[in-house]
């Protein structure tokens, strides 16, 4: 269980652009929920995902996973057990080294390499057979330079890297964003199967709202650094896209957008 408790968040502060975002902000997700979030542009969603994984401090409160206070942890340990899959395909991967190589790093991640060799070639097969499933054809091209790739297969890439090993959170940043309709759906369904199959606690930020109807266990809506909606359950599964979009433009209004 993820539990952020009385986080406050000053962005700018002194200056004439000062902004407190968060302040008392409380926010728990359950160990196994796929939650996605949803909200104009500075509520706060990239924000919170930037708290949770530690890419930005807090000024106060604190983060808690099963009980264990993160808060001062620094990111590159938080992130031995969080998978991360940004907006732009050319974030989650390495372009200069091949595919075969991406996944040798992925499959690594959190262990030390010493002086062996950073490919282990015992895993091809495996690999071969983990890229089949994409239905993209990535499995004959296992030393193709990632870079050489289309954004849709550099995305898929991505998300099978960020949960090659173990992780105990799987953080999606607007990850269909740069793509085209048909490609993020494709990613979109990849994201479910995995989810499903790994049973890995998610938290996409999308502001797709059809996605945010369609995929995952709860929807959450944020504005200004506040939770103004949370459905779950048979809740969640009433909603549809149209009722989402009314709340959003009547704050949307109401903001003077």
């Amino acid at each position: 269980m993820l539990t952020l408790k009385q986080i406050s968040k000053h962005y700018n502060p002194g200056s004439v652009n000062e902004l407190c975002l968060f302040r008392g902000f409380d926010f728990t997700i359950e160990e196994g929920e796929f939650v996605s979030v949803v909200g104009s542009n500075g509520s706060g969603k990239t924000s919170l995902l930037n708290i949770i994984c530690g890419s930005i401090d807090v000024d106060g409160g604190c983060i808690l996973v099963n009980g264990q206070d993160i808060t001062g942890q620094k990111d590159y340990v938080r992130q031995r057990k969080i998978g991360r899959v940004y907006q732009d395909p050319a974030k989650g991967t390495c372009p200069s080294m091949t595919i075969l190589e991406n996944m040798s790093l992925a499959d690594n991640k959190g262990r030390h390499y010493g002086l062996g060799k950073g490919v282990n070639k015992g895993r091809v097969s495996e690999y071969r057979e983990i890229l089949s499933q994409l239905g993209l054809g990535l499995e004959d091209k296992l030393h193709t330079q990632v870079g050489a790739l289309s954004g849709g297969q550099r995305q898929a890439l991505a998300l099978l890297m960020s949960t090659m090993t173990p992780v105990d959170f799987l953080i999606l940043d607007e990850h269909t964003a740069a793509l085209d309709p048909k490609t993020a759906q494709i990613i979109m369904e990849l994201t479910d199967k995995i989810v499903r199959e790994k049973q890995v606690t998610t938290i996409m930020v999308t502001h797709n709202l059809r996605y945010a109807v369609e995929y995952g266990s709860r929807l959450v809506m944020m504005h200004e650094g506040t939770v103004i909606l949370d459905k779950s359950g048979e809740e969640k599964r009433k909603i549809d896209t149209e009722e989402i979009m009314r709340i959003f433009n009547r704050i949307s209004v109401e903001c003077g957008n």
